[in-house]
Parts: structure tokens; sequence; C-alpha cells
């Protein structure tokens, strides 16, 4: 049996009432802060800057996300509740969703062969 795509909130960078949230940056920020939770995070005088698997940012159209991944829930639950907090406090729009993985998916227009 096929292991269950991960949730991922997709927290966008508008309020519930449409307004665009500010600083422009935000989402960069966000994610950066929360950049030594998670797999591949490295550690020490040696390391550099990279963000989390769990929490990164991304442009959806001409609007800053971040998506949060709920595996991050389990490595550290209060991390997790920090950035749904962030996005609450905020009155940021949140949406849950799963990613597909490619192989699962079929081009638009196309039927899946059976």
């Amino acid at each position: 049996m096929a292991e269950a795509a991960p949730t991922e909130f997709f927290i966008q960078g508008i309020t519930s009432t449409g307004k665009k949230f500010r600083p422009s940056d935000w989402s960069e920020r966000l994610a950066g802060v929360m950049a030594c939770f998670g797999p591949g995070a490295r550690k020490g005088p040696n390391a550099y800057m990279q963000y989390s698997l769990y929490v990164r940012p991304t442009m959806i159209g001409d609007l800053k996300c971040v998506i949060l991944d709920s595996r991050l829930r389990d490595i550290e639950p209060m991390a997790f509740d920090f950035v749904l907090n962030f996005a609450k406090d905020n009155d940021l729009v949140v949406t849950e969703a799963c990613e597909l993985q490619l192989e699962h998916a079929t081009p638009r227009g196309k039927p899946k062969d059976t």
C-alpha cells in the first residue's frame, strides 16, 4: 500500500478581508526563522542558510505564500504551532491540501489509462 502524501498548509500573503500582507518579505522571514527544523538542516560554524523542507516560501501567481508541511508537527509540535499561530494572529488565509506526486498526476485533458 502506498504511503499517503503529507498534508500541506498553504499560508497565503493575503488577509481574510483581501488585504495584501506586509512586509513584502514576510514569507522569506518566516521560512528563515524555521530553517533549522527538518531533515538536512545544517548546524555549526560552516552552516549556510537553507530553508527547511517543511516550511518553505513560494509564489502562487503574484501572491507570496508559505507552505507548511504537516510532518513538522511530528518532529517539533511547537514549531508547527508557531507557524499556524502566526497565520491566525495576522488573519492570513490558510488552505489545507496535499501535493500530488508526479507519477500520480495526469496531464490536463488526457484521461489516465486503466
